[in-house]
C-alpha cells in the first residue's frame, strides 16, 4: 500500500521531532514544522533520506563541526540557518 501525501508529512514530522538526542529533536522538529508543507517532491525525498542519518552526524553537520556530504549540503545549510545554529 502506498503512503498518502498527508501520511508521509505526518510521519516525517514525527520522525523529525522524535530523534535520539534532544538537540536534534528541536532542530529537525522545528525545521519540519516550518518547512515541510512548502517542500516539493524532490525536497521531501531529500529530507526523508536525511531523517535516516545518525543524529550525532546530523548534529555535527548542522553545527559545522564536520563536513557535510555534498548531497545534503544545501538542506543542512538551510536547517542550520533556520535553527540559528549558524
Amino acid at each position: 500500500m502506498q503512503e498518502t501525501p498527508e501520511a508521509r508529512l505526518k510521519r516525517m514530522r514525527m520522525r523529525a521531532g522524535r530523534r535520539g538526542i534532544k538537540e536534534m529533536d528541536l532542530i529537525l522538529g522545528g525545521y519540519a514544522e516550518a518547512r515541510l508543507a512548502a517542500m516539493d517532491a524532490e525536497a521531501l525525498d531529500l529530507f526523508d533520506a536525511l531523517l535516516w542519518e545518525n543524529d550525532h552526524d546530523l548534529y555535527a553537520w548542522v553545527t559545522g563541526k564536520a563536513a557535510v556530504p555534498d548531497s545534503y549540503a544545501g538542506l543542512i545549510g538551510d536547517i542550520a540557518v533556520q535553527s540559528g545554529a549558524v
